[in-house]
């Protein structure tokens, strides 16, 4: 735990929200103070969805610090089950009120005598745990929860389904274009002759987890949110799993070789080979793009990437392997997954960094000078700061990455998608050259504080006079090089002097 003022992964209490409010009638209990209740106004804001079930939060306030609160937290259990009927009610603590070490597992036992609902304490260290993977465990908590009562009432289902079938695990509100991803996977599996068996925890019911051990395989195209699912059913029903993100052709294609090899190993006999042929020539683009004069012209371009693990890695294999552009550097601020991240990346980049340290991440920015940058958020900021075109490709993000029309990432037509992106997020030809002569997005008030929140530099009028005559597409590059070259030389006001002198060290 610490305080930031942006963090790209949030408290573990929303990666918990996020599975339990996923689910279609669970309801969610925050035991919280005031100031950790914003999730209800985040997913109103962001998701764009017509109807969801919001959260309650049973506040910590001074009467709880004085008395306790086990009365009112059994007293607001109770409440909701009476007037939402919910399956299943899941408590959750914040990092806050989880200093008062009260004892929730005690209250929950209490709440399901009175409760006709389930209630759940969600099995996550506050302290330790951040959004992924407090949303991993809740999802996986659920799962198992729902499989142990089945069995006990003996109504568990594990026969298989007489024709291959498939869950589809990771799948939540609150993630990037995860919806369009799923109606993507959906059509995939179609086109592939798999039937849904699940798709869990979106739009989920609770009594489907039963049904789970069921199919032929667990599909989990994230890293973030799944794993511990998958792995849970592996070790007790012995279910296979595909964990290869279908994400541009190559990896596309590799995974859909996954599935026929455990189909086959199963009992089937399937040959997908036609339908990866059929689908990279006629359905995805990408791949002509790619043979393009458009797609050459990127050829050797600098690029930087980072974003959670998944979409990071992906993105930063399609921009090498399947575009040609140059990845400077590629990082994630999944800390965790920091050995598969390093693996998937190897060879497509020249350097891995590991950081959720968001100024660190903005210097490095800045001083690889990258023609694009393939981000979050955040990184959208910097590169607007640095006058360096951005695409995000990953969470954290803000409303516009919520799109109302169909952007999914994964399938083949999220092939189509990301090329689209990242073509689109470069500065290219005579796009330069009209920005100068007509302004555009272009301006002549200069940016003269480095990206770093410590940067001490300052222009003087005559200084910041030439800089502004310097055109537009160069002129970011000019301001980082004469203040790269005051720094070195202990400058801290940048004269006329100062900028002829960085000038001539570089030659120019």
């Amino acid at each position: 735990m610490k305080l930031a003022y942006w963090m790209y992964a949030a408290p573990a209490h929303i990666g918990t929200l996020r599975v339990a409010t996923s689910f279609k009638n669970v309801h969610a209990i925050m035991h919280a103070p005031l100031g950790d209740d914003y999730f209800n106004v985040m997913r109103s804001m962001l998701s764009r969805e017509r109807d969801f079930t919001p959260v309650t939060t049973s506040v910590v306030d001074r009467h709880v610090l004085s008395r306790g609160s086990q009365e009112k937290v059994v007293d607001n259990i109770t409440r909701k089950d009476a007037e939402e009927h919910p399956d299943l009610i899941v408590l959750t603590p914040t990092c806050t009120s989880s200093i008062l070490q009260e004892d929730l597992a005690n209250f929950v036992q209490r709440a399901s005598l009175e409760a006709k609902a389930d209630v759940l304490l969600a099995d996550v260290n506050h302290y330790r745990f951040n959004e992924m993977q407090a949303a991993d465990r809740t999802l996986q908590q659920i799962v198992q929860f729902y499989i142990e009562k089945a069995r006990k009432k003996g109504n568990l289902v594990t026969e298989k389904t007489a024709k291959p079938s498939v869950n589809i695990i990771g799948i939540s509100t609150l993630a990037f274009h995860n919806n369009h991803d799923c109606t993507e996977l959906k059509k995939l599996m179609g086109d592939l002759g798999i039937t849904i068996n699940a798709i869990i925890p979106e739009g989920a019911n609770v009594d489907e987890l039963r049904s789970l051990p069921q199919a032929w395989f667990n599909l989990a195209p994230y890293r973030e949110l799944g794993p511990m699912t998958t792995d849970y059913l592996a070790a007790e029903f012995g279910m296979p799993c595909v964990d290869i993100t279908p994400m541009g052709v190559v990896e596309t294609a590799r995974c859909i070789r996954k599935i026929q090899t455990i189909l086959n190993a199963g009992g089937a006999d399937v040959n997908y080979e036609d339908f990866i042929n059929e689908q990279t020539i006629h359905v995805s683009q990408a791949a002509w793009f790619s043979r393009s004069i458009d797609c050459q012209n990127l050829t050797g371009k600098k690029a930087v990437v980072y974003g959670d693990a998944t979409h990071a890695a992906a993105i930063t294999k399609i921009l090498s392997r399947e575009m040609g552009i140059h990845v400077v550097w590629a990082g994630t601020f999944c800390k965790p997954d920091e050995e598969w991240f390093r693996k998937e990346v190897e060879g497509y980049c020249d350097e891995v960094i590991i950081s959720d340290d968001h100024g660190l991440i903005g210097d490095r920015i800045a001083s690889s000078e990258p023609s694009a940058i393939f981000g979050t958020q955040m990184e959208r900021h910097v590169g607007k700061r640095l006058n360096i075109p951005t695409g995000v490709i990953s969470a954290p993000i803000h409303v516009q990455n919520f799109p109302i029309g169909y952007k999914p990432f994964l399938g083949y037509e999220g092939t189509n998608q990301v090329v689209d992106l990242i073509y689109n997020s470069f500065t290219l030809g005579m796009e330069d050259h009209l920005l100068e002569i007509f302004g555009g997005h272009d301006t002549k008030e200069v940016i003269t504080k480095g990206i770093s929140a410590d940067s001490d530099l300052g222009w003087n009028k005559e200084a910041q006079a030439e800089l502004n005559k310097v055109p537009g597409f160069v002129r970011g590059k000019v301001k980082r090089n004469t203040e790269k070259f005051a720094r070195d030389r202990g400058q801290n006001v940048i004269t006329l002097e100062v900028m002829y002198a960085a000038k001539e060290a570089v030659g120019a």
